[in-house]
């Protein structure tokens, strides 16, 4: 152990298996960004209200900052590193190129992991409906109608299959 106050704690990021010593104050996001080394996730406003730290946790969205690591003991996460399968792109990354729904790009990665987590919740019927649920993630360029449009597309994708 590190020192007497860590704690062993057990994650699955992107498919692998990690057993980390944490303390236990040590947020997901700077596990992530300064254990290891998986800087797409970003540190935005780090108070959780930008979701540039969104991450999916056991297949739901969730904002990293605000989550301690060891409360995520035995969890699967994924981070934008791994939502393409391989060199395959994820359909909403490919959206999103497709869309131009990013400028800068430093919401992306927080815009991406909370669309795959919202379209699986399987509430968003409507345009506005993803406009809401999307709320949390901002983008501070303006590539929202973008954004949008690229998780419209592929949530009418999904829903044709």
């Amino acid at each position: 152990m590190e020192n007497n106050s860590s704690i062993l704690t057990s994650l699955t990021i992107n498919s692998k298996d990690y057993k980390l010593e944490l303390l236990p104050w040590v947020s997901l996001l700077d596990t992530l960004r300064e254990r290891l080394n998986l800087t797409g996730t970003k540190k935005g406003c780090d108070h959780g209200q930008c979701g540039a730290c969104t991450v999916l946790c056991d297949g739901k969205r969730i904002l990293s900052c605000l989550t301690l690591a060891v409360t995520k003991n035995g969890s699967d996460i994924t981070t934008i590193e791994g939502v393409a399968d391989g060199k395959e792109l994820h359909p909403l990354q490919k959206a999103f190129i497709e869309h131009d729904a990013f400028q800068c790009g430093y919401c992306t990665p927080g815009q991406i992991c909370s669309a795959i987590g919202m379209l699986r919740e399987g509430k968003a019927t409507t345009r506005e409906d993803v406009k809401e649920l999307m709320s949390g993630n901002l983008c501070r360029c303006g590539a929202n109608s973008g954004i949008i449009d690229a998780i419209m597309q592929v949530k009418e994708g999904i829903d044709h299959e």
